[in-house]
Protein backbone atom coordinates (compact mmCIF):
# COMPACT_ATOMS: atom_id res chain seq x y z
CA UNK A 1 0.00 0.00 0.00
CA UNK A 2 1.48 3.41 -0.97
CA UNK A 3 2.33 5.89 1.73
CA UNK A 4 -0.17 8.81 1.84
CA UNK A 5 1.11 12.15 0.63
CA UNK A 6 2.29 14.54 3.34
CA UNK A 7 2.51 18.29 3.28
CA UNK A 8 4.76 20.61 5.29
CA UNK A 9 3.20 21.79 8.56
CA UNK A 10 3.26 25.45 7.50
CA UNK A 11 0.78 24.70 4.67
CA UNK A 12 -1.87 23.54 7.15
CA UNK A 13 -4.95 25.79 7.18
CA UNK A 14 -5.68 24.69 10.73
CA UNK A 15 -2.23 25.66 11.97
CA UNK A 16 -2.31 28.96 10.05
CA UNK A 17 -5.72 29.87 11.51
CA UNK A 18 -4.66 29.04 15.06
CA UNK A 19 -1.37 30.94 14.65
CA UNK A 20 -3.27 33.99 13.42
CA UNK A 21 -5.69 33.86 16.35
CA UNK A 22 -2.81 33.38 18.80
CA UNK A 23 -0.97 36.37 17.29
CA UNK A 24 -4.07 38.56 17.53
CA UNK A 25 -4.64 37.51 21.15
CA UNK A 26 -1.00 38.30 21.98
CA UNK A 27 -1.27 41.67 20.21
CA UNK A 28 -4.42 42.54 22.14
CA UNK A 29 -2.99 41.37 25.46
CA UNK A 30 0.18 43.38 24.94
CA UNK A 31 -1.21 46.58 23.45
CA UNK A 32 -4.97 46.76 23.93
CA UNK A 33 -5.28 48.15 20.39
CA UNK A 34 -7.94 45.75 19.12
CA UNK A 35 -10.58 45.99 21.84
CA UNK A 36 -11.81 49.49 20.92
CA UNK A 37 -12.46 48.45 17.30
CA UNK A 38 -13.96 45.00 17.97
CA UNK A 39 -17.59 44.28 18.84
CA UNK A 40 -18.35 43.64 22.51
CA UNK A 41 -19.15 39.97 21.94
CA UNK A 42 -16.07 39.28 19.78
CA UNK A 43 -14.29 37.17 22.41
CA UNK A 44 -17.39 35.03 22.87
CA UNK A 45 -17.58 34.58 19.11
CA UNK A 46 -13.92 33.48 18.98
CA UNK A 47 -14.35 31.17 21.98
CA UNK A 48 -17.30 29.44 20.30
CA UNK A 49 -16.31 29.82 16.65
CA UNK A 50 -12.67 28.73 16.73
CA UNK A 51 -13.37 25.16 17.92
CA UNK A 52 -16.12 24.85 15.30
CA UNK A 53 -13.81 26.07 12.52
CA UNK A 54 -11.04 23.75 13.78
CA UNK A 55 -13.45 20.81 13.64
CA UNK A 56 -14.53 21.68 10.09
CA UNK A 57 -10.93 22.02 8.95
CA UNK A 58 -10.11 18.69 10.59
CA UNK A 59 -12.97 16.98 8.75
CA UNK A 60 -11.85 18.33 5.36
CA UNK A 61 -8.21 17.44 6.00
CA UNK A 62 -6.95 14.96 3.44
CA UNK A 63 -3.18 14.97 3.98
CA UNK A 64 -0.93 14.22 6.89
CA UNK A 65 1.59 16.81 8.04
CA UNK A 66 5.33 16.48 8.21
CA UNK A 67 7.84 18.44 10.25
CA UNK A 68 10.48 18.82 7.55
CA UNK A 69 10.81 19.08 3.81
CA UNK A 70 12.79 15.84 3.69
CA UNK A 71 9.77 13.83 4.88
CA UNK A 72 7.39 15.38 2.33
Amino acid sequence: MPKPACKPWWRSRTIRLNALVAALVALEAGTGLLQPVLPVNFYTLVAVGLPVVNAVLRVVTSQALTRSRKEA
